[in-house]
């Protein structure tokens, strides 16, 4: 493995992390707030990104937990996507790139990826659906509003994932060939 690819790893590994560390807080971040915002409702507009549904939750606690468990959910996948990232960058091996763990990261990402865009997508559609009832949902659309990037990026992911599947078996075969 030449000195370069060593540099542009090791700058991946430090990005993965510092994406996943984000994520993380910001998934955390979001639970306080949801906690907050049924115990402590006017502490609110203090915490972080100034989340406030009480007044969704006010006029339909259906619709404030059903969308709050909507961003919880997302938030928590973005987080744990990025955790199975950090865990593919920090063991992958470029001298043997085709193993059984990275064929099996790379399909969980694909998977990740998938469930994000389609929470994403059902999460928009409800907060469409709730608008037009009158509840006030301009402030949440930073929370999914990439959720045709998440569907496409998993359809690149998972044909990349079938190509290191494809290149374990050609090696496993060559590998009894021999």
């Amino acid at each position: 493995m030449s000195k370069v690819n060593n540099v542009v790893f090791t700058g991946l590994r430090i990005v993965a992390w510092l994406i996943f560390v984000g994520l993380g807080i910001e998934a955390g971040a979001l639970i306080v707030n949801f906690i907050f915002s049924l115990y402590k409702p006017d502490f609110v507009q203090n915490l972080y990104q100034k989340l406030d549904l009480s007044e969704m939750y006010h006029l339909s606690k259906w619709a404030f937990f059903g969308i709050y468990s909507l961003i919880l959910a997302i938030a928590i996948l973005k987080a744990v996507l990025f955790y199975f990232v950090t865990m593919l960058v920090t063991r992958f091996d470029l001298s043997k790139p085709f193993n059984s763990f990275v064929a099996r990261q790379i399909l969980r990402i694909s998977y990740f990826t998938f469930s994000i865009g389609l929470l994403s997508y059902i999460a928009r559609q409800a907060a469409n659906n709730l608008a037009h009832r009158g509840f006030a949902t301009d402030n949440l659309t930073q929370f999914w509003a990439d959720s045709q990037a998440f569907v496409l990026m998993a359809a690149v992911i998972y044909i990349i994932a079938a190509i290191f599947q494809k290149g374990i078996d050609i090696q496993n075969e060559n590998d009894l060939t021999v």
